[in-house]
């Protein structure tokens, strides 16, 4: 490096250098308004890609995004030949490949998906290790997306045997001897969206009502207790740690219990949702950065990360979900800054995963879009798909698990498919 680039550099404020070193600069114009009230004949075609003069997503762009998806899946079947064949989590492995498929065939009803998933998922079910209790990780997603396939199948012994199985792990996860945490990836909130799942699918009270409110009792009684020892009751009465640190973000965090709790399936009572959920969100919202973003954990001062596992992107979510529930405008306002983070920093040199890639942070606008109707936001969710069009061009860190869907190829092709119909966009295993 030259000595005057090294000045340049140091004269850079350390937090753009840091996005350098974490995020490509978007190359993308921002959303153009006038693009389509100029009148059709004036417009600029270019300034409304993708959009039609219509402003609906155009025939050829969403011809190139059925291609890619197309071309990433032949790829995606061709890695997997070679992936660990002991991996059998949602997060990084087949489960993850199975609700892919099981994605492709809401999508389209090609009954050759659904076969698919259940091909993927009965290696899961053969390879349960009894070590973990999560949707992502653990057990609970296998036999949850098991029950799902199997009961798609119309195979309804199959699918009860699942459930059944799915339904004995819930003592380990109550357990007043488990030392089992509370977060998403790990903890008691990714066991309780495997069964939120499964009612999602499947039909109300296939999980019991009863059985969903002792985990979630369990919950809040932990988060109650953290708060008390932390001596924090009143400014955050829930309060939750992993590994010794109380992180904010989707995965590990804060903002991913509290969003599994504020699902209607988990049927939170409405004073504990305003006496205790509300208060503790608003204790994660006075930790914002002046950017917008959010720290990765409540001690951590520094505005690094915007990913869907830690930052804005994943916070996006929990905000979007207080709007819904307390219909107070100061989440939908910080709900729209996370927004603004993540087109600024969110193209990830990490990769088009969706835990900390490209692909998970273009979720962020399409919850925006379905939350608003927002143009702009459909405009800039198809901005970070067309840089997932570009896959493996742009120099990206290539994941332990490049095929995975939380960190490599299946993310960024579910996203993809979900792009086609933002209606009916999900974060997958996270959003219901």
């Amino acid at each position: 490096m030259g000595e005057n680039m090294s000045k340049k550099l140091k004269l850079v404020s350390g937090t753009e250098t840091e996005m350098e070193e974490r995020a490509f600069v978007n190359p993308y114009p921002d959303w153009d308004q006038g693009a389509f009230t100029a009148g059709t004949a004036g417009a600029d075609s270019d300034a409304r890609e993708p959009f039609d003069e219509n402003g609906k997503m155009s025939d050829g762009f969403q011809k190139k995004v059925q291609n890619k998806i197309k071309d990433l899946l032949q790829q995606m079947e061709e890695g997997l030949k070679t992936a660990d064949p002991h991996d059998f989590s949602a997060y990084t492995g087949w489960t993850g490949i199975a609700l892919l498929y099981l994605q492709l065939y809401r999508m389209s009803k090609e009954p050759s998906h659904l076969q698919r998933a259940l091909d993927y998922v009965k290696r899961t079910l053969r390879n349960l290790n009894g070590r973990r209790v999560t949707f992502l990780c653990g057990d609970a997603g296998p036999l949850a997306v098991g029950a799902v396939v199997h009961h798609k199948l119309k195979n309804e012994a199959e699918s009860q045997e699942c459930l059944t199985k799915l339904l004995q792990l819930q003592r380990v996860v109550i357990s007043s001897e488990s030392d089992l945490p509370d977060e998403l990836l790990y903890g008691r909130a990714g066991y309780l969206y495997a069964l939120l799942y499964v009612n999602s699918e499947i039909g109300p009270e296939t999980v019991p009502e009863s059985t969903i409110a002792e985990v979630v009792d369990t919950i809040l009684e932990s988060g109650k207790n953290m708060s008390k020892e932390e001596k924090k009751a009143e400014r955050c009465p829930l309060l939750y740690e992993w590994h010794r640190k109380q992180y904010v973000g989707a995965a590990h965090g804060l903002a991913g219990i509290y969003y599994t709790l504020m699902q209607p399936g988990a049927k939170v009572n409405q004073e504990v949702l305003t006496e205790l959920v509300r208060p503790s969100i608003d204790y994660v919202r006075h930790k914002k950065f002046r950017s917008g973003n959010y720290p990765s954990s409540l001690s951590n001062e520094s505005d690094r990360l915007v990913h869907w596992c830690h930052g804005a992107p994943g916070v996006i979510h929990m905000l979007l979900q207080a709007y819904r529930l307390f219909k107070e405008e100061k989440y939908l306002k910080d709900a729209v800054e996370c927004g603004e983070v993540t087109w600024q920093r969110g193209l990830l040199r990490k990769g088009y995963g969706i835990c900390h890639g490209t692909a998970g942070n273009g979720y962020s606008f399409l919850s925006l879009y379905r939350q608003t109707q927002e143009k702009k936001y459909l405009y800039r969710a198809c901005k970070f798909a067309e840089w997932c069009l570009d896959y493996g061009t742009h120099g990206c860190r290539i994941p332990d698990r490049p095929y995975s869907l939380f960190e490599g190829m299946a993310g960024a092709i579910h996203y993809l498919s979900d792009l086609l119909k933002p209606e009916t966009s999900r974060f997958p295993a996270f959003d219901l």
